[in-house]
């Protein structure tokens, strides 16, 4: 006879996963499409922004300014959503670390998706004024808010479940929803640039943002069906359950954050640089619109390739290793891929955007990992994110309106711009170093300031 109860003998299902070697169980296969899936829908909303940024805002918010200028404020409102990122991070991180990792997920989707579609909803400057700009602000920031808190926790769901030396692969869903979520919201704008120009920049453009109502509810769907992480299932009847986790990340690993924020620096400002800024000049150089955001969606998917590749070889070399591998590439590359932009061609831009978006996955394959990996599971939400997301701010968000600022400063060169990559990378590589190899850890047993070299 059978009993449906759990027993001494008959151990929690979830605890099974964590012990075994295969993800391919239903249980696993849920959670790991629910992290892909999530993570794609909330990088779809945050980065169709982006794209949007490059090559529309500047004519329909920022219309009384010259191009060069109209691009630097474009960038600038950008720039607003990542700053947005680190406290909304800090705040559902909190959350996530306190009450659970799932429910405030579903929180986190619901935040973006109505933020994405009041801006396809936004009257522009002409028809209402400078309120629309402001709005539009407003907006960027509550995006900025609700991807913060999104990533730690996808992030966490897949890795949590996973076995120990599958993580560094299972955390990897969540960065393949970044690739795939810049591929699906570049290939909506490039479809939506196939109208005039007139009707594109009327009302096409809206389009792709209005769309994230159905994305989100299809994501909501299949969040509500996966369960609560065992790591924070465990930790719930454990003192450690109490504790601040935003004050027990500042004074217990302040080590381990920073050293994360600046290795994931490198990978945002790579990517801040390839598909942000470069879109706008290779667009502004006479390249064709729809060509550049065709090459640069299918440079997503090069990256979301080398993304699976390089966590996979994070559980089997480490997380640094790997990474070292992309940082130092990254950094002999900074010239070629800048030469290529400045040729002003869509197969130039192509070459360079691939070549860019696939040295970001080397980096980003094993990132997801390696930042949990650097923090307890009382405090872990809180502090992935927060080193992720910070990251993310000072790489991605003010990257495009540096590098625009670099080359109006050296007369159109780009040299300041490549010798401030190289120096960014030269960073990152010490700063991961520095860092203790994370995927032979016990993740049970870390105790606060464990992280630290």
């Amino acid at each position: 006879m059978t009993s449906t109860k759990q027993t001494a003998a008959s151990p929690d299902p979830s605890r099974q996963n964590m012990n075994s070697e295969s993800l391919n169980t239903k249980d696993m296969r849920r959670i790991l499409t629910s992290s892909f899936i999530g993570s794609l829908i909330e990088y779809y909303d945050f980065l169709l922004y982006a794209t949007a940024a490059a090559i529309v805002f500047s004519q329909v918010f920022f219309t009384n300014l010259g191009p060069g200028f109209a691009a630097f404020a474009s960038f600038g409102t950008l720039a607003a959503g990542y700053l947005a990122r680190p406290l909304g991070g800090a705040i559902f991180g909190h959350f996530g670390d306190r009450v659970g990792r799932k429910n405030v997920l579903v929180i986190s989707m619901v935040t973006m998706g109505a933020g994405t579609t009041a801006i396809g909803l936004l009257p522009t400057t002409a028809q209402i004024g400078v309120i629309a700009p402001v709005l539009l602000i407003l907006l960027r920031i509550l995006q900025g808010l609700a991807v913060g808190g999104e990533w730690g926790g996808a992030m966490l769901m897949a890795l949590e479940h996973s076995p120990s030396k599958r993580r560094g692969f299972a955390a990897s869903f969540a960065n393949m929803g970044g690739p795939a979520g810049a591929a699906l919201a570049t290939l909506a704008v490039s479809a939506a640039t196939l109208l005039p120009q007139d009707q594109f920049l009327a009302w096409g453009w809206r389009i792709p943002f209005l769309i994230s109502v159905v994305l989100v509810t299809v994501g909501l769907v299949i969040r509500l069906k996966i369960a609560e992480t065992p790591l924070f299932q465990e930790l719930q009847n454990k003192a450690e359950a109490k504790k601040i986790p935003l004050l027990e990340v500042i004074t217990k690993n302040p080590k381990s954050l920073l050293l994360g924020v600046i290795a994931g620096t490198s990978v945002y400002s790579l990517a801040g640089v390839v598909t942000v800024w470069a879109v706008s000049h290779a667009v502004n150089e006479g390249a064709d619109k729809t060509g550049v955001l065709n090459a640069k969606a299918a440079a997503a998917v090069v990256m979301l390739l080398v993304v699976i590749v390089s966590a996979r070889l994070s559980d089997r070399f480490g997380r640094r290793p790997v990474m070292l591998t992309g940082v130092i590439s990254a950094a002999v590359c900074a010239f070629p891929i800048l030469w290529l932009v400045e040729l002003g061609t869509v197969w130039s831009f192509a070459i360079a955007v691939m070549l860019g978006q696939g040295l970001q996955g080397v980096i980003f394959g094993p990132f997801g990992a390696f930042t949990a990996e650097l923090f307890p599971t009382h405090m872990r939400y809180t502090g992935a994110s927060l080193a992720y997301q910070s990251a993310s701010t000072l790489g991605a968000g003010f990257t495009p309106a540096i590098a625009t600022g670099l080359v109006l400063t050296a007369g159109g060169s780009p040299t300041l711009l490549g010798a401030v990559w190289i120096l960014a990378f030269a960073a990152a590589a010490a700063a991961i170093l520095l860092t203790r190899e994370g995927s032979t850890r016990d993740l049970t047993t870390m105790k606060a300031g464990s992280g630290r070299t």
